[in-house]
């Protein structure tokens, strides 16, 4: 399995950057290679994305969604995948987001790629466009404050 854990910190309040990362098909606004994410339901997501010069689909379930705090998920077909969107509040303008996913890696290209870091890279320059899209606009483009423990919605 291969890892990624990159952070960033954004100059908006805790929730405004929680509730525009909750507003899961804004993601091709702000994240290279995603072609589209579907919102299904409360805890599951359908993408389509670019990863490796292949075009892949894959659905996932949100595991465990605290506001404010916590984003956790999970594969459930197509890529192999898991992670978590931690928020943390550095006084009231201020947000600290970590991200962190593992996943593993299909073919030559995918666990290159992997090896030399373009995987992290790639994360980091998404984090920097997430920043730039969340602060210029100064207020989220939705939200959703619900809570999810054990991928069931509460």
């Amino acid at each position: 399995m291969a890892k990624v854990e990159q952070s960033i910190e954004v100059n908006v309040p805790v929730q405004v950057a929680y509730n525009q990362w909750t507003q899961f098909e804004d993601f091709p606004q702000f994240m290279e290679g995603v072609e589209s994410v579907t919102q299904i339901d409360d805890t599951h997501l359908r993408w389509v994305a670019e990863i490796g010069n292949q075009r892949e689909e894959w659905t996932a379930e949100i595991t465990e969604q605290l506001p404010d705090r916590l984003i956790a998920w999970r594969s459930t077909g197509g890529v192999q995948q898991s992670g978590r969107v931690q928020f943390e509040p550095l006084g009231t303008d201020r947000t600290r987001i970590e991200v962190t996913f593992e996943y593993e890696p299909e073919g030559i290209v995918q666990t290159l790629g992997s090896a030399v870091g373009q995987d992290e890279r790639r994360v980091e320059n998404d984090l920097e466009k997430f920043k730039e899209f969340v602060e210029s606009r100064g207020v989220p483009t939705g939200a959703w404050r619900g809570e999810v423990h054990g991928g069931q919605p509460q």
